[in-house]
């Protein structure tokens, strides 16, 4: 039975070759893509969740307004927390950025770029395997460091790297640890020291500077919430109730009116998609864009089973003796549903190596289009390729094979089953649906692009053209005075400005697309305000080309602008709600500051992120801002620009930091490649709408070409009579142009609501208009004549006879 199932097959191949190959592409495209998207799904799924206290260990998420979440927690808050509520077993700090270090050993110095700063118990949090010294003891004090296995190799070679000394920031550190980066994790340093003790040590009263993740592990996971509330009493009792006595105010009359921290404990398993915050070290997955992905590939892999189904069941007609003949012989029904789904079976296995061959092609471009390694090399991955193989038989089989065994036998051998419309009420319902998906897709890469363009095109508030931002490795340690770090810059800043070609030199703790790296809540009378800080150097503003609204810039002709005075922008001007806030005091972190100017709004963060309101200080008014130090700005002349950079480079490499590479970025460059993530979304979709289109255009090929072949009969009968070719055309289109309008009205309501969703992530956003729809009808339409057209032409050209010699 098996043989004359397989031999049937082979038949029916040869003898329909373009429509089988047809079937078995559109097949594997719509698989290709639910692989890539099951790639994707199962790399952002598995981080952390090798990690036994996934469910344990929770980050501190703090709200700092309806929309706003930190990542970030102040110095005292762990060591309070640990006493207030029995719950907590440990808290753990970890600093916010890797650092970006020389490390020596003898004469050799490696680079490293992911140098994590953490307490001494990180590894209890991260129980990376250990192949040298033990995760207890490997971060005891403040001279001990532990080595990635990577960067263990690139120190030591071969050598055995434990208790070896090495020098970090001009500091003798003790290898106590060597580990594997073997799994995915929020957290992958290169290395783990433990400087964070001191810091937390020196910030300890420091209650309002949130600058720190801080990680809780707790007793009982279903604890949270208790856990949660004792935390909201510490701020209570430690933050609102001191600011309310120095306000004279009670503390529910101050919650009201300057608000107040709510914090969130969010689990460690679900950090990487579902975390509110901005995000740790580790940038966050963009479970949008994997929600987005898995969806659309859903979608096609639809599309191409829709087609299947089209194909089998205008092809069962044509086998409709061949079905009448077997029952006549004995065969059962289940016996022909049986083959039937056999038959799937094999084009299903096709399909599928088929799709794995475009995978493996096309995965190199996807790892770079994503920035990920994928690989598909894990049993995971092969179940649930099983999985899909299973799921393509049911759908694609199962209603084809009852379909055709449900043939009546004496219609069929009496030769009128092919004038049965049986089955024709499914295939164009299914084409309908086609067109449906083909005009979202349409519609939905049309306004894509319109909101990624306008994003791109929108005024900034600042130019970055022709400035250079240069990265700079500030100088940090104990002993590194606040006073060092400002002469240190002062002097790179007088070297630079002696070039030829340098005309304007200053610092900025910023950088422009990412947002602050200081967030500091601040009170006027009655209201509270989160200021995104921004420490800048005298006249890295005017440089930008930001604007003034009211007042003046920072200006090292007024002594009090190093001491004293502020700018903010206009959003936290309208916040402030002052018509005249020039000479206006604020009380800025229990100190006084007075505002001396107001910019007009410029991004700092993307352009898909509302413009925060910021608040603009010069590095020496704040002592502490000189640590934010880390990017130098250069205006140069642009008729010289190659060769100003060249002498730059050369001064930098001598006189400034020979041991780091020089690295600049032009900034309006730099900036664009802060919403990257949003012109891959662009992208993604339009490569999708490429594959939907080729797979429904495949589908409608197969399908007027299958229907335009049973109507041959009736169209040489008509030229017969006198009928002309464009009345022919006409006539064998019309069903096809109310189709793809039924589908496109189809597609409307979800097309337009689900956009919406999709454009409420922006900030900035454009409106949705009747056009997109238009030009998405208009592209349709235009699609569907081509591929109709061309198929019902060769149909009116056919010859006469061949059709109506029998008649």
């Amino acid at each position: 039975m098996l043989k004359n199932w397989i031999n049937t097959f082979v038949y029916h191949v040869k003898n329909y070759k373009f429509f089988t190959i047809l079937n078995i592409l559109g097949l594997s495209i719509g698989i290709a893509g639910l692989i890539f998207a099951i790639l994707y799904w199962n790399d952002e799924q598995s981080y952390d969740q090798w990690n036994p206290n996934k469910k344990s260990v929770f980050l501190i998420a703090n709200q700092m307004d309806a929309t706003t979440y930190w990542a970030s927690s102040s110095a005292p808050i762990g060591a309070t927390i640990k006493e207030a509520s029995s719950e907590v077993e440990s808290f753990c700090y970890v600093n916010g950025n890797y650092d970006n270090e020389i490390i020596r050993y003898n004469n050799k110095k490696v680079q490293s770029e992911n140098v994590l700063v953490a307490q001494k118990n990180f590894f209890d949090y991260f129980p990376y395997p250990f192949i040298e010294g033990s995760p207890k003891k490997g971060l005891i004090d403040g001279n001990s460091i532990c080595l990635s296995q990577d960067l263990a190799q690139q120190l030591f070679g071969n050598e055995r790297a434990f208790g070896k000394k090495i020098i970090l920031q001009n500091q003798v550190l003790v290898v106590r640890g060597v580990y594997q980066l073997e799994k995915k994790s929020i957290f992958n340093p290169s290395c783990v020291v433990n400087f964070m003790d001191l810091r937390i040590k020196n910030g300890i009263q420091q209650w309002g500077n949130f600058q720190y993740i801080l990680l809780l592990k707790l007793k009982n996971p279903a604890q949270a919430d208790v856990v949660k509330n004792s935390l909201a009493k510490v701020y209570y009792n430690n933050m609102i109730l001191p600011r309310a006595e120095d306000q004279g105010m009670k503390p529910q009359e101050y919650i009201k009116k300057f608000g107040e921290v709510k914090p969130h404990l969010e689990a460690l398993e679900t950090i990487r998609l579902h975390t509110k915050t901005g995000g740790l070290i580790e940038s966050n997955g963009n479970y949008q864009l994997l929600m987005i992905i898995i969806g659309l590939s859903i979608l096609i892999l639809t599309l191409s089973i829709v087609n299947y189904i089209n194909f089998a069941t205008a092809n069962a007609v044509k086998r409709a003796k061949e079905i009448g003949v077997r029952k006549i012989i004995g065969a059962s029904k289940n016996n022909i549903i049986q083959q039937f789904i056999f038959e799937t079976a094999i084009i299903a296995i096709i399909a599928i190596l088929i799709s794995l061959v475009i995978v493996e092609l096309s995965l190199p471009y996807y790892n770079l289009f994503l920035d990920k390694k994928l690989v598909m090399l894990s049993t995971q991955f092969y179940l649930q390729l099983i999985a899909v193989f299973i799921i393509i038989v049911v759908m694609a089989g199962i209603f084809p094979a009852v379909y055709v065994s449900n043939f009546e036998v004496l219609k069929v051998l009496r030769g009128n089953f092919t004038r049965s419309k049986s089955g024709i009420w499914l295939r164009n319902g299914l084409l309908v649906f086609q067109f449906a998906i083909a005009s979202f897709f349409i519609i939905g890469s049309y306004i894509v692009h319109q909101q990624i363009d306008y994003m791109s095109s929108r005024d900034l508030g600042f130019k970055g053209d022709q400035v250079l931002n240069i990265s700079y490795r500030n100088v940090y340690g104990e002993k590194i005075s606040n006073q060092y770090r400002m002469n240190k810059y002062e002097q790179i800043k007088n070297e630079l400005l002696r070039i030829k070609g340098v005309q304007q030199v200053a610092g900025g703790g910023f950088v422009l697309g990412y947002g602050a790296k200081s967030v500091i809540s601040y009170h006027h009378k009655d209201i509270n305000i989160d200021g995104n800080n921004i420490p800048v150097d005298f006249g890295v503003l005017e440089m930008m080309n930001i604007k003034l609204a009211k007042g003046r810039f920072l200006s090292p002709e007024y002594s009090q602008d190093t001491i004293n005075s502020m700018l903010i922008n206009e959003t936290a001007l309208k916040l402030l709600n002052e018509k005249d806030p020039i000479g206006k005091k604020i009380n800025w972190d229990s100190k006084e500051a007075i505002i001396v100017g107001v910019v007009k709004d410029f991004n700092v963060g993307n352009p898909g992120e509302p413009i925060p309101p910021i608040t603009i200080f010069h590095f020496k008014s704040v002592p502490w801002f000189s640590n934010l130090l880390n990017n130098i700005y250069v205006k140069a002349d642009p008729k010289t620009m190659q060769q100003t950079i060249a002498d730059i480079e050369n001064v930098w490499s001598k006189k400034v930091d020979s041991n780091y590479p020089f690295t600049f970025d032009f900034v309006d460059k730099e900036y664009a490649r802060s919403y990257q993530s949003y012109i891959k979304q662009r992208n993604l979709f339009s490569l999708l709408n490429i594959f939907v289109i080729v797979i429904a255009l495949i589908g409608l090929f197969a399908l007027a070409s299958y229907s335009i072949e049973r109507r041959m009969k009736e169209i040489a009968i008509r030229k017969t009579l006198g009928a002309e070719t464009n009345v022919l055309l006409k006539e064998l289109c019309k069903q096809y142009i109310v189709f793809s309008i039924i589908g496109f009205l189809i597609a409307l309501i979800p097309a337009h609501y689900l956009l919406n969703k999709w454009l409420e992530n922006f900030a900035y956003r454009i409106g949705i208009s009747i056009y997109p729809f238009i030009i998405g009808f208009t592209v349709l339409l235009i699609l569907t004549l081509a591929v109709v057209l061309s198929r019902a032409y060769q149909a009116t050209k056919v010859d006469v006879l061949r059709y109506l010699k029998y008649e």
